[in-house]
């Protein structure tokens, strides 16, 4: 079956991107406004794409915001060029769904989910306590995609890992009991990352051992 997304109308091109590209990491990212509140979102258009520099996007959706079609989140990103990412774990997913209501700006969401912030390092919006890894980043640009989505670019400058989750001295994360979840098709839709399989990257000549 062959959709054109041309002819077709918004929701339904949305329906058929997100029932398809899963599982999708979830960021609770947290912000401040220019009259330091803090803004706690999830989003699931998130991922890591470079490692040279560090870098993650954010694609944020419109909605919300200052009445302008802009979600609060990008006001706060453009306006500080700060975010931090807090990544969910099963323990965290619900509260996290709390954050996604649509609360007035006076409401803090952190508050409503009863979600601790701690200070962080290098930029203003504090880090989740309960997320078991947040990683601290500095925007390097934005891109407006039309229709008041944008695409934010950040660059990551610090990370924070649950303790027990990380071996410093190896630089080894125990990613399998990290227990993250990742967006699923359509509302309300998740997935756990606890049922894993390894399968190694062969290298040429392996490949050609294979052949015969």
């Amino acid at each position: 079956m062959h959709f054109d997304l041309e002819r077709i109308p918004e929701g339904d091109a949305y329906k058929l991107l997100v029932s398809t590209v899963v599982p999708r990491p979830i960021a609770l990212a947290t912000t401040v406004d220019e009259k330091g509140r803090v803004n706690a979102a999830p989003f699931s258009f998130f991922n890591a794409v470079s490692s040279n520099p560090p870098v993650v996007v954010l694609g944020i959706s419109p909605g919300g915001g200052a009445g302008d079609g802009y979600k609060d989140t990008e006001h706060n990103i453009r306006d500080s060029g700060e975010f931090v990412v807090n990544l969910v774990d099963e323990a965290l997913a619900e509260r996290m769904n709390i954050c996604a209501v649509d609360f007035p700006p006076e409401i803090g969401e952190l508050d409503m989910a009863a979600l601790e912030p701690v200070p962080s390092v290098a930029v203003r919006p504090p880090r989740i306590a309960a997320s078991p890894v947040s990683f601290e980043c500095r925007r390097i640009t934005g891109l407006s995609l039309g229709s008041r989505s944008t695409l934010e670019i950040g660059r990551v400058i610090h990370i924070h890992i649950r303790d027990d989750l990380v071996d410093p001295q190896r630089l080894y994360v125990a990613t399998e009991r990290m227990r993250l979840i990742g967006r699923m098709h359509g509302r309300g839709w998740y997935a756990r990352t606890s049922d894993l399989f390894e399968m190694k990257r062969l290298s040429f000549a392996e490949w050609r051992e294979r052949q015969g």
